[in-house]
């Protein structure tokens, strides 16, 4: 089964969730602006994490969803991070559901930067879907 773990981060809480995740199914982790965020081969789970900012999720990750087809990955996993709200979950769920991917109805989300027991919990959420 292939994974794929996505996300943005601008102060580091969302990618230390994700490279926990990543560490979790044995892949790496990828930044949706570095040049191999592309899913160059169908991803049977894509996990993919973002934040809230300004009440939106950032450019670079509705531009990567935009990026999606549903050949892409056969199922999406999401999670975040954020201070205030939950919302960046909807929002990238919504992202997802335009592109056709289908997204798993549990979500992670960490308030603030994740603890080492979340970043613990975040790699034993993923590991129900591996």
């Amino acid at each position: 089964m292939s994974t794929a773990v996505r996300y943005y981060s601008r102060s580091g809480n969302t990618k230390a969730l994700a490279e926990a995740i990543a560490a979790a199914a044995g892949v790496e982790a990828v930044s949706v602006d570095a040049e191999n965020a592309p899913l160059t081969e169908p991803a049977d789970t894509l996990f993919i994490g973002g934040a809230l900012y300004a009440y939106g999720i950032d450019r670079h990750m509705k531009e990567y969803l935009k990026s999606l087809k549903a050949g892409d990955a056969k199922r999406a996993v999401i999670f975040s991070t954020s201070w205030i709200s939950k919302h960046a979950l909807d929002l990238i769920r919504k992202g997802l559901e335009e592109a056709g991917i289908p997204a798993e109805a549990e979500t992670f989300h960490v308030k603030n930067m994740p603890t080492e027991e979340q970043l613990k919990q975040a790699a034993a959420f993923a590991g129900k879907f591996l």
